[in-house]
């Protein structure tokens, strides 16, 4: 029982030739002619997407981007000492990866629109789940390769892993001179790039690949040196960047939990907080009565309860935040900064207050209903009768569910003319109605 339970993780029976998935993967490498066209094209959908903000666009770019190739032959040439193709794989990632970055940058230097929407901004700020999806993505991709049952698998793992977004980021911080649009894409890009292929090495050495042998001993041991050398430099940025992204997301989390529970003054309220994980900063900006500086200093004094010692608070307290800038322009934007933020206030306090408007009245009309039901139907004793709310892909939905207890049973009769009655009076999409003795 237990061997054929393990026998359904085996590999073996669907493994392709190790030739063949290394000169699958060996033809995947090069880039030139109709693979170079193919990028340059995959970039500037890319941008587009990006541009203007449409997903669609990013990922059907994503998928035509032959980018996987090169990454996958240097996690393949390291795991088979295979120095040739590690050259080769190496020269064409960063010829590719200069391609793409010139490509896109030339596109954000002449379009009219150079807004960061959403798309660029969830490309500038990797965090662990981008180390763990390129790591997984990675695996999925050289193992997928090495089987005769492909599947869609390497489109997948290229949506997944997202090579051409971070890429054309970086051309965007580039042509718009913002340098943390830049360096945080490339450190994405870098992320991806190093687990696919420390993916791709790990595979390679578990399916026992045949490791490529030299002429003479001299020229395997140089070789083998190579390869360890840039196996440990492969290596060696994934523990940094894996080591970096946690610390960050863990002062990230600190800091949430911390201005939630302790940043909240009386007749005050948080208009915009920024977290800066890497330089280890927390600035507050609040709207209402003036923060005396006792009350900020009790406030940094919290830090170290929940282990941010060695951070920095800055507070800075509504319109007073404009004067510390001489600037006519940046105090024009910070101003619109601080709009945005109250519209954004205002906005959450009216749904708020809109649900709660709701829950109040939908509780009157099922206190109404109730009595009006023991009126009608004498037999009743007992009963709940509450709304809930689903949403489909088209519409609200909403549901009245009636749980009543009654001295004796109901007919179908009554129960019928019971809920006709109900819908009639609630008029809902639906009405779950049941009986209890």
């Amino acid at each position: 029982m237990a061997k054929n339970i393990l026998d359904n993780f085996s590999l073996s029976y669907e493994k392709e030739r190790h030739e063949t998935v290394v000169e699958n993967i060996n033809n995947g490498v090069v880039f030139k002619g109709t693979n170079l066209w193919i990028l340059i094209f995959a970039i500037l959908i890319a941008s587009l997407g990006l541009n203007v903000n449409s997903t669609a666009v990013i990922i059907g770019a994503m998928l035509i981007s032959p980018m996987m190739g090169p990454i996958m032959g240097i996690g393949l040439g390291i795991g088979i000492n295979d120095l040739t193709l590690l050259k080769k794989a190496l020269r064409n990632y960063f010829f590719a990866s200069g391609t793409g970055l010139a490509t896109s940058f030339f596109y954000f230097l002449v379009t009219p629109l150079n807004e960061a929407h959403s798309e660029i901004l969830a490309r500038i700020s990797p965090n662990i789940y981008d180390v763990l999806i390129a790591f997984f993505g990675g695996f999925a991709g050289i193992i997928a390769t090495s089987s005769k049952l492909k599947g869609n698998v390497i489109p997948g793992v290229a949506i997944a892993t997202a090579l051409m977004p971070p890429l054309c980021t970086a051309g965007f911080g580039l042509a718009t001179l913002r340098l943390n649009f830049l360096f945080g894409a490339l450190y994405l890009f870098i992320i991806n790039t190093v687990f696919i292929a420390l993916a791709t090495f790990v595979t390679v050495r578990l399916l026992n690949f045949p490791k490529k042998h030299l002429a003479t001993v001299n020229a395997e041991k140089k070789a083998r040196r190579i390869i360890i050398v840039i196996a440990v430099i492969t290596v060696l940025p994934s523990i940094y960047f894996a080591y970096d992204i946690v610390q960050q997301n863990e002062f990230t989390q600190k800091a949430n939990k911390f201005i939630e529970m302790e940043a909240n003054f009386t007749n005050d309220y948080l208009l915009k907080k920024t977290i800066d994980a890497k330089a280890q900063t927390i600035e507050l900006i609040y709207g209402g009565k003036e923060i005396t500086a006792d009350e900020i200093e009790s406030l940094k004094n919290k830090l170290q309860k929940y282990g941010l010692p060695h951070s920095t608070l800055d507070v800075k307290q509504g319109f007073a935040y404009l004067t510390e800038n001489n600037s006519n322009t940046n105090t024009s934007d910070n101003l619109k900064e601080l709009n945005v933020a109250l519209l954004e206030k205002d906005q959450q306090i009216n749904t708020l207050r809109d649900s709660l408007n709701k829950i109040s009245k939908n509780e009157k009309k099922a206190t109404e209903v109730f009595n009006e039901m023991k009126v009608l139907y004498p037999t009743i004793i007992n009963g709940v009768v509450k709304p809930s709310v689903s949403k489909d892909s088209t519409q609200i939905i909403t549901t009245w569910n009636i749980l009543i207890q009654t001295k004796r049973g109901i007919t179908r009769d009554e129960r019928g003319k019971m809920k006709n009655w109900l819908n009639t009076r609630l008029q809902p999409d639906s009405v779950s109605l049941i009986f209890t003795r």
